[in-house]
C-alpha cells in the first residue's frame, strides 16, 4: 500500500516535514522515505493555503543542509565498516554501493546531483564522508545542492497547483516521471559501457 503524501504532511505539519526530509537524506534508514513527493506534495499545498512557502523553504533547507551533515559524518565516523554490514529491514547495501560507483564517477558533485535521484540521495553524504572528502568542499556542495533541490520540487508543486484539478492524476504521472528519470542514468551508462565493449572486439 502506498503512502498517501498529502494526507501525510497535513497530519505532521511543519516538523513532521522537518524530520521526514532531515532522515530522508541523512539517516541511511531514510531511504524509503518520499523526499521528492514530500517537497512538490508541500509546494502544492502551499499554493492551496494549507502552509505558507516562506516558512516550508528555510524550513525544508535547513532540514536536507543538516541531514546530509550527518550522512557524511556517519560515513566518516564508519568508513568501510558499512560495506561489510549485512542487509536488513531498513539497510540495503547495494542502495550504497550504488551511490558509491556514482562518487567515483562525478566526485564532489556527487553531493549535488543526488539530490535528484531517489536512494542515491540518502547515501551520497555517507561515501563522501567515507572517502575522506574534504568538509569545506562538502558543505559548499550540500549548501549548492539542498538550496537547488528544494527550490525547485517546492515550486513545482506550487506552479502546478494552479493547473492541478485531480490530485491522483496528478501524483500518478509524477511517479511514472520519477522511474524514468532514475532510470534513465543507468540505461545511459550501461548503453555506453555495451558501445565500448563492442568496439573494443570490433578493434
Amino acid at each position: 500500500m502506498g503512502i498517501d503524501v498529502e494526507a501525510l504532511i497535513k497530519t505532521v505539519g511543519y516538523t513532521g516535514m522537518f524530520i521526514i526530509i532531515f532522515a530522508e537524506t541523512g539517516l541511511l534508514i531514510g531511504f524509503f522515505l518520499p523526499g521528492d513527493t514530500l517537497l512538490i506534495t508541500a509546494g502544492l499545498l502551499a499554493q492551496r493555503g494549507h502552509f505558507e512557502m516562506w516558512i516550508l523553504i528555510p524550513l525544508l533547507f535547513v532540514a536536507a543542509v543538516a541531514g546530509d551533515a550527518v550522512g557524511f559524518e556517519i560515513g566518516k565516523h564508519t568508513g568501510p565498516r558499512l560495506f561489510r554490514r549485512d542487509d536488513s529491514r531498513f539497510f540495503k547495501k547495494r542502495h550504497l554501493e550504488r551511490a558509491q560507483e556514482f562518487y567515483d564517477k562525478h566526485g564532489g558533485k556527487t553531493i549535488v546531483l543526488a539530490r535528484f535521484l531517489a536512494f542515491i540521495r540518502t547515501f551520497a553524504p555517507t561515501v563522501a564522508g567515507a572517502a575522506e572528502m574534504h568538509y569545506p568542499r562538502f558543505a559548499m556542495y550540500n549548501f549548492v545542492g539542498a538550496l537547488a533541490w528544494v527550490l525547485s520540487m517546492l515550486w513545482l508543486g506550487y506552479i502546478f497547483g494552479t493547473k492541478v484539478d485531480n490530485i491522483e492524476i496528478f501524483f500518478t504521472g509524477l511517479v511514472v516521471l520519477m522511474v524514468v528519470a532514475s532510470v534513465l542514468p543507468g540505461a545511459w551508462h550501461l548503453w555506453r559501457q555495451r558501445r565500448r565493449g563492442v568496439k573494443g572486439e570490433t578493434a
